[in-house]
């Protein structure tokens, strides 16, 4: 390889990419979805800087880059449809990369450092009421999501639902758990978003729920198999968790606020509302910064002002 193609590769953002996403895996422990959104977003820059300056981006492209062609290609995804708080997210992958080549191959841009998102309103966990929850899980165990739907199945999707909302972990988390993980104890230790473990309390009816289903499941036979398989014996993705949970909701008549991670959202604020404290709940949810939970004081302090506007004779 000749001097010419050997600097071609060597400032390629394609390679650069590539090695930003391991990076985020190895290092940040960033999940799937994280790492394939900073992907698709930086795949939309390179192709945007090839149109926009006629050529192929390099590292010296980016070197080069003014705050105007960044808001330039913000610009262009806010004409496409783009909502601020994502066109914030957008910015963040964008930051988050360029800090990374900083670090690793000299790349210095002060432009991008001076950059601001968008001001966004503020959006707040839209949790399952508990009524709706209850009905989910008992829809769980009785309605058909698919036409060869099996008895172990039903006892899966059961299992997850009230781990979800009995113990307040992420869909990524309950997948991520092994047959080494059962049967429950009282606790569970969790691997959560940037490889910070925490122990959880399991209830009863989560443990006897897993209990249920692994008595059942056909699959698993090692330890370091996973908890949770779809139909043909695979690991169960979040997609599948998803669509299972989208046909649930939809039989009951729910909004389609009602995902897995409402399940979540659900357990905090019931804790909250039931007068656990913000930082005990912080700790069961994982949650690095204190803020992210106190979203849920809002959302108790919403039901506390409907309360008032239905019971108060004077409202």
């Amino acid at each position: 390889m000749n001097s010419a193609a050997k600097d071609a590769e060597r400032t390629s953002l394609a390679a650069w990419r590539a090695r930003f996403d391991q990076h985020l895996k190895s290092e940040k422990r960033a999940s799937p979805y994280t790492r394939r959104n900073y992907g698709a977003t930086l795949e939309r820059f390179e192709d945007f800087l090839f149109t926009y300056h006629g050529a192929a981006a390099s590292l010296d492209t980016l070197a080069g880059l003014e705050a105007r062609d960044i808001r330039a290609f913000l610009a262009r995804r806010r004409n496409e449809g783009l909502q601020p708080q994502s066109i914030k997210l957008e910015l963040s992958a964008l930051k988050t990369f360029f800090a990374f080549l900083q670090k690793r191959a000299s790349v210095e841009n002060d432009a991008i450092e001076i950059m601001r998102g968008p001001k966004a309103k503020e959006r707040l966990p839209r949790p399952v009421a508990a009524h709706d929850a209850e009905q989910l899980l008992t829809a769980a165990a009785i309605i058909k999501t698919s036409a060869r739907k099996q008895p172990w199945e039903h006892a899966r999707d059961v299992a997850l639902l009230t781990l979800l909302y009995g113990a307040g972990l992420r869909i990524s988390e309950a997948l991520s758990l092994r047959q080494a993980h059962a049967p429950f104890g009282e606790t569970l230790r969790i691997t959560g978003k940037g490889g910070k473990m925490r122990a959880v309390p399991v209830i009863a009816a989560a443990r006897d729920a897993i209990d249920a289903y692994v008595a059942l499941c056909p699959f698993g036979t090692q330890r370091d198999d996973p908890l949770f398989f779809s139909t043909r014996g695979k690991p169960l993705s979040a997609a599948g968790a998803q669509r299972t949970m989208r046909q649930l909701r939809q039989g009951l008549g729910l909004p389609d606020s009602a995902t897995p991670h409402a399940l979540r959202h659900a357990f905090a604020t019931h804790l909250l509302t039931a007068g656990g404290d913000l930082r005990s709940i912080q700790e069961l949810l994982g949650h690095s910064s204190l803020a992210a939970t106190q979203r849920y004081t809002k959302i108790d302090a919403e039901n506390l002002l409907k309360v008032f506007d239905k019971a108060h004779p004077r409202a």
